[in-house]
């Protein structure tokens, strides 16, 4: 069954609930109504004393209630019972109004009403007499309260089926929304997140998700009950009243108007206070993030500072928000029970001073007083949940605007390895409007070939690179492979034939054979080990103690930056891809698993069009060619020999690299030569 399903079974469950709940203040109504009170109906006299279920023998003449009475039976003369006080009274004749009741003694009792009053000769009833007048009436009494107690259960078997089903539905809901959110992240261009903190997305698929699951569970179930039962309430009030259920209706346009008006207050403070919980999220994800910059430059109560400031703010508005429940939830629904009570005791008191006809049964009247106890119970449950349904309302506003983001779709389409030959050709591209980070570049790679992209800082380098990738297309000009338009190929197709090695690996929560596979299954553990060895990680990672089975925490933060790095060169390696990108793979390892690593990319870049970007220009001497960046432009290009030759910057950055390595090598030789010189000394002084 779908959710459309369950919600649908759930509020009909829901229905029979309420309708069985409320059916109790009607059974109540028939029990006093007829069974308690109606003993002060008419009763008659049978005649020839015939006898029967409903007769009761009293001064040997049998009597008949004249409800119980059948069509066309015969009829005796009539009789009442009244109550005066604590006792019940047999009078002998019919009354010619009814009105307050005074016993003046065991035999005559007198009945006032305004100016007019009637005196009656009287019997007084004992309680074996009395029980007599009400034993017709304990089978219809016990037949009722079974009756109610099977509406009960009906409604307790009910309530629990439909709080199951909508409960159920609504955690099937948040589940396939945060599926759906956490797959349209997936789906969304790396430009997305360029200006978004990494908390503040994980806010929106956790906490504000865990709002809307709230929407779902505590407040549509609260509101779908509360109007069930209040339009059920009114239907029975309607029933038992048309007035005075008229002007109860008064309740339902205040609530909309409270409603109405709480929203637009309620829902600027939620909006800042989600607002802060992202915020504060994104603050505590960073601060994990940069914990050893953080304690390295002595920046803790910088960042404390900071985080109170924004958890300040967000207790500020929720204090407001609280301020505004704590005045109008409960005072609204006091003030409305108030003038609905004073509606309800205005009308029985004008109607009872209005005369008998305009007088209401005590059984209408319980009945009544029992559904308007009922009817504000749904209403304290309704205005208790704005609160969370503004926050809930505010969260989605959150969420849809995330999932309303331009994306595309993971394709599942198949293509065919690539030669790998790239042609970039008259290239211009900017992250912002008219903000060129890239202008003209043109160049090509074929297949087999080793690019090197060399330059200052900011210079476009990671630029062609992202380009490259799709992570974003051209501003103008084309990006080719094997003669084919980058922007024609679905993304993650074109990419299942990429390799790239960044500065800063990422490894993921698993085991170091899982991240060099990715766990995809068409990668086996062979594949696996070989990977490994081939980037010479075997000569490195041999004294883990589970091999490549060895647990990885996120990040890698148990292992070394060379170890990372040689993973991450193995799984790009295991996925054989024909275009490989290394970018500044080897600048943050140790130069024993530099060597390492540069004795595999010899074997790594056969076959395969690789691009590197690198500061080390010694690391590239062997490009077959080498782009020279200078603000979005290639100002340089050739190999290695020529470049040099040329005498342009890639020379001068050559030669200021070559000269601060002779610079270091100087001033340890230096160190070396006055530690020496200071050993003889104290060798000399020794001697002495």
């Amino acid at each position: 069954m779908n959710v459309k399903g369950w919600l649908i079974v759930a509020l009909l469950m829901l229905t029979v609930a309420v309708a069985t709940d409320l059916a109790g203040p009607l059974v109540a109504k028939r029990l006093i109504d007829v069974h308690i009170t109606g003993i002060e109906q008419p009763w008659y006299a049978t005649a020839d004393n015939k006898t029967d279920d409903y007769t009761v023998a009293y001064k040997e003449q049998q009597y008949k209630r004249a409800d119980h009475f059948a069509e066309g039976e015969a009829r005796g003369a009539e009789v009442r019972i009244l109550q005066a006080g604590k006792a019940y009274y047999f009078i002998p004749s019919t009354i010619a109004f009814d009105g307050s009741r005074t016993a003046d003694s065991d035999t005559h009792i007198t009945i006032a009403r305004g100016d007019k009053s009637a005196g009656y000769e009287a019997q007084k009833l004992s309680n074996g007499e009395l029980y007599q007048f009400f034993r017709p009436e304990l089978g219809g009494l016990i037949q009722l309260c079974w009756f109610y107690f099977g509406l009960l259960l009906v409604s307790a078997l009910f309530s629990y089926g439909q709080h199951y089903f909508l409960q159920a539905s609504s955690n099937r809901v948040i589940r396939n929304m945060r599926n759906e959110v956490f797959g349209h992240i997936n789906r969304l261009p790396v430009r997305y997140f360029d200006n978004l903190p990494a908390g503040k997305v994980v806010s929106r698929i956790t906490n504000d998700t865990e709002s809307i699951r709230d929407l779902y569970v505590t407040v549509l179930a609260n509101f779908f009950t509360g109007i069930i039962y209040m339009t059920g309430i009114f239907v029975a009030l309607f029933l038992l009243d048309v007035k005075l259920a008229a002007i109860c209706l008064f309740i339902i346009p205040a609530l909309v108007l409270w409603i109405v008006l709480y929203g637009k207050i309620a829902k600027r403070y939620n909006r800042i206070i989600r607002s802060m919980l992202s915020e504060i999220n994104g603050r505590i994800n960073e601060t994990i993030q940069g914990m050893p910059i953080i304690r390295a430059f002595r920046k803790e109560k910088k960042m404390e500072r900071e985080f109170e400031a924004f958890n300040e703010q967000h207790f500020t508005y929720k204090s407001k928000l609280l301020s505004l429940n704590a005045w109008t939830g409960h005072n609204l629904v006091n003030v409305i029970r108030n003038t609905a009570y004073v509606a309800l005791i205005y009308y029985f008191g004008a109607g009872a001073l209005a005369g008998p006809e305009a007088i209401v049964s005590l059984g209408v009247l319980y009945a009544f007083v029992d559904y308007l106890n009922r009817l504000f119970q749904p209403m304290v449950n309704i205005v208790n949940q704005l609160p969370n349904l503004e926050t809930a309302l505010v969260s989605a506003e959150r969420v849809f605007e995330l999932l309303d983001e331009e994306g595309e779709d993971v394709s599942d389409e198949v293509m065919e390895r690539y030669k790998g030959d790239v042609v970039f050709d008259d290239v211009w591209f900017a992250y912002k409007d008219d903000e060129y980070v890239l202008k003209g570049i043109s160049f090509e790679a074929k297949k087999g070939q080793t690019v090197a992209l060399v330059g200052h800082t900011g210079s476009g380098k990671s630029s062609i690179i992202n380009l490259l990738f799709r992570f974003y297309d051209p501003s103008s000009g084309k990006v080719t492979i094997d003669g084919v338009d980058t922007r024609t190929m679905p993304r993650q197709t074109m990419r299942r034939h990429m390799g790239i090695v960044l500065q800063d690996p990422f490894l993921f929560t698993g085991t170091i054979a899982s991240n060099v596979s990715m766990d995809d299954p068409s990668i086996t553990r062979e594949q696996v080990q070989k990977a490994l060895k081939d980037v010479g990680a075997d000569r490195v990672m041999k004294n883990l103690r589970k091999g490549i089975d060895e647990p990885v925490i996120e990040k890698g933060g148990t292992l070394s930056a060379g170890q990372r790095q040689l993973i991450s060169f193995a799984r790009a390696l295991a996925f054989d891809p024909a275009i490989l990108i290394l970018d500044e793979a080897t600048s943050n390892i140790d130069t024993e698993t530099e060597t390492i690593i540069q004795d595999a990319l010899e074997v790594v870049k056969q076959g395969r069009t690789t691009f590197v970007i690198a500061h080390r220009l010694s690391t590239i001497k062997n490009a077959d060619l080498i782009l020279v960046l200078d603000r979005g432009q290639v100002v340089e290009r050739g190999d290695h020999e020529t470049l040099l030759a040329q005498g342009g910057k890639y020379y001068q950055m050559y030669r200021l690299q070559q000269g601060e390595k002779a610079a270091a090598a100087a001033s340890a030789e230096s160190e070396s030569g006055d530690v020496q010189q200071h050993s003889r000394s104290v060798d000399g002084v020794f001697s002495v």
